[in-house]
């Protein structure tokens, strides 16, 4: 066998570029990144609970080029979402209330004209 040393004229190994929290933060927002996992509680092969985790970290301009933008909709996280769903509930409101108030059939006359059944 044959001695081999590493120390004479050769140039050291380079390793991994320096990086710093700020660029791996932008790379993994700009990309974005998935992180899945899922715990099972089993007593005597019988599964008592199963917990799926998934989690999505991106930016929101990423998130929305992948189809998820729930926080525009969601009244507790968005005022626009709030004002709308309070509209909404206004015109149900104002439309239920205008079916109650006019007459089924106007040719009957309200409850109070009608005459009631003899017996």
């Amino acid at each position: 066998m044959s001695d081999v040393d590493f120390r004479s004229g050769s140039a050291p190994v380079p390793g991994p570029p320096n990086t710093n929290l700020a660029d791996i933060l932008e790379r993994v927002l700009d990309k974005g990144i998935v992180i899945a996992g899922d715990i099972k509680i089993d007593l005597l092969d019988i599964e008592l609970l199963t917990i799926r985790l998934r989690l999505f970290v991106a930016s929101v301009d990423t998130a929305k080029k992948a189809g998820i933008d729930w926080w525009e909709t969601d009244p507790a996280l968005s005022s626009r979402a709030a004002h709308s769903a309070l509209q909404d509930e206004n015109h149900r409101l104002r439309d239920r209330l205008a079916s109650l108030e006019s007459p089924e059939d106007p040719e009957e006359g309200t409850e109070e004209t009608k005459e009631a059944p003899r017996t």
